[in-house]
């Protein structure tokens, strides 16, 4: 009996011993982070080899699609809207699929980036944008499937793909203009309502200049067509704090029949203690 039970924990360390035996990967993962202007792009895939094999138009056929790379399917993310060939990818994580031809590849993003490898079921209504991108043939074979973020400007960037003696690349566009065009207008045209609001409200709590908030207070809800119960609260009670009475009480008042309005009890009681406190009629 001892003997046996030896023998089996002699076969149970064998195999938990194998169990933590380590290999390479055959087609190792890659990670790729590159920022395009203001965009972070990246890109998770699998990186086959050549090893003496041909690839395209024989391990890779023509004219079907491929998960472009091994293993699951390679995806690619855009941190903000994109443009490709005209087509808008919206900011977040696709696919990346390909049809390889002697002459040009069809190039797809692909809304479902939960495949495995291929979808069981390929499904056009998910292709958010399909490329035609011409083959440049190379000199030399590249052993190792790459991809690459090429062409960098501010504005755009090239999607590149390379295996054996094949090279394509994809251009996308990134709207760096627009967003420094947005920040400058905004920067450049001076505090906005909510700016001020911030400003008064910070200097209230901090014990800082009163007649600064009070000026911040007042240009904030100028700047705002309609201020809501809870803007009006915070006036009034700067308006208390710098000494003016008469402001705080008709400014709680505008807040306390904004806040009944809004059906907001906390405020509507909160604006009703105050007013006594005030002396209000």
């Amino acid at each position: 009996m001892k003997k046996s039970i030896l023998f089996l924990s002699t076969i149970l360390c064998a195999f938990s011993m194998q169990g933590q035996i380590v290999t390479p990967a055959p087609s190792p993962g890659a990670h790729l982070e590159q920022k395009v202007g203001l965009t972070d792009v990246a890109i998770d895939y699998s990186r086959p080899s050549m090893k003496g094999r041909t690839i395209f138009g024989n391990l890779v056929p023509y004219e079907k699609v491929w998960r472009t790379g091994a293993n699951a399917n390679t995806t690619i993310s855009f941190s903000t809207d994109v443009s490709v060939d005209g087509q808008t990818l919206k900011k977040g994580t696709y696919a990346l699929y390909t049809k390889p031809g002697e002459e040009s590849w069809e190039v797809y993003f692909y809304s479902d980036t939960d495949n495995g490898g291929l979808p069981q079921s390929w499904d056009d209504s998910k292709v958010v944008a399909k490329v035609s991108a011409k083959v440049y043939p190379m000199p030399i074979n590249v052993e190792t499937f790459t991809i690459s973020l090429d062409n960098l400007t501010n504005d755009s960037a090239v999607l590149g793909i390379l295996w054996e003696k094949t090279y394509v690349g994809v251009k996308f566009d990134v709207p760096t203009d627009a967003t420094v065009m947005n920040n400058i207008n905004r920067v450049m045209g001076g505090p906005t309502a909510a700016d001020y609001y911030a400003a008064a409200v910070y200097y209230m709590d901090s014990g800082k200049d009163i007649e600064q908030a009070k000026k911040w207070i007042d240009r904030s809800a100028a700047m705002t067509e309609k201020p809501a119960f809870w803007q009006l609260r915070q006036q009034s009670l700067i308006y208390a704090k710098a000494g003016d009475r008469k402001g705080a009480i008709e400014t709680a008042k505008k807040s306390l029949a904004a806040a009944k309005v809004a059906g907001n009890a906390d405020y509507v009681k909160m604006n009703e203690d105050s007013l006594r406190e005030w002396g209000a009629n």
